[in-house]
């Protein structure tokens, strides 16, 4: 079964089809990534989950009346980007993630950027990017202050917030209708509906792989005018598996959920 949340629209046949926006969601493991994305899906706090399970997920949204059809893609690098084109020369914007409580994921989120920098500077092209400050909710062990996420934000043109996967799905949901906005204009500006992929139908000059710098050796991507034609990564297939949800502090009797296998409820 697909991984398709969001209910389907009514409609008299007559609308047009849906804008297709694709979003990534970036940073180091334990940074909340997961939780952020199944957050935004089913309202619900995963407080467990695999670190090295990378899935993307796709939902109907509804953002400023007009109707979205958002992937979003949860990656799972290791604590430096890896295989960057899987995401590179897929997504229309990026969210970069960290932790407030934790100045290795920060520090890391700086490596993201700088990354998305390259890649813009080298296809010419603009990616809308978010920071995140996650944890909100941790904020008396906070390493990384608000002032430093937004400077960070503003060294590299992109728009900043702090939330927390734990307590505000409405927070958490400005910031992905956000990302979908910031798609939107950038499409509506190149006039394209999905990120460009072009084929070789002749040979072209060599042009060495762009490598990352200081930290991103091992990230390397090609330019997009020596990219092979690449099919777009399918929607993941998940199995449901039934959960029993609980808090420690609840007295009522757990109500029983269906969520995605690997993952354990708060």
């Amino acid at each position: 079964m697909s991984s398709v949340f969001g209910k389907p629209r009514a409609g008299s046949g007559q609308q047009s089809a849906p804008l297709e926006v694709n979003l990534a969601i970036l940073g180091r493991r334990g940074s909340g990534k997961s939780a952020l994305t199944v957050k935004f899906l089913t309202r619900r706090f995963i407080s467990e989950y695999d670190p090295n399970l990378e899935d993307t997920y796709s939902s109907e949204e509804t953002v400023d009346h007009q109707p979205v059809h958002l992937r979003v893609m949860d990656t799972a690098d290791l604590d430096t980007p890896r295989n960057c084109e899987r995401y590179l020369n897929w997504a229309h914007a990026f969210l970069v993630v960290y932790s407030v409580d934790s100045r290795q994921s920060f520090e890391g989120s700086g490596s993201y950027l700088e990354l998305l920098a390259l890649h813009a500077k080298e296809t010419q092209r603009s990616y809308p990017t978010l920071l995140l400050g996650n944890k909100l909710d941790m904020a008396q062990y906070r390493q990384v202050t608000e002032a430093e996420g937004a400077a960070l934000a503003g060294r590299f043109g992109c728009l900043f917030f702090e939330v927390s996967a734990c307590l505000d799905f409405e927070r958490v949901q400005h910031v992905f209708h956000e990302a979908v906005r910031e798609a939107r204009r950038e499409l509506e500006k190149s006039s394209l509906a999905r990120p460009l992929f072009i084929s070789e139908e002749r040979a072209l000059p060599h042009q060495a792989p762009l490598t990352a710098r200081q930290g991103l050796a091992s990230c390397t991507f090609n330019t997009l005018s020596t990219v092979s034609l690449k099919e777009m990564p399918a929607v993941a297939q998940a199995k449901l598996v039934t959960v029993k949800s609980s808090r420690a502090q609840s007295k009522r009797k757990a109500p029983t959920l269906t969520l995605l296998k690997g993952f354990k409820i708060f």
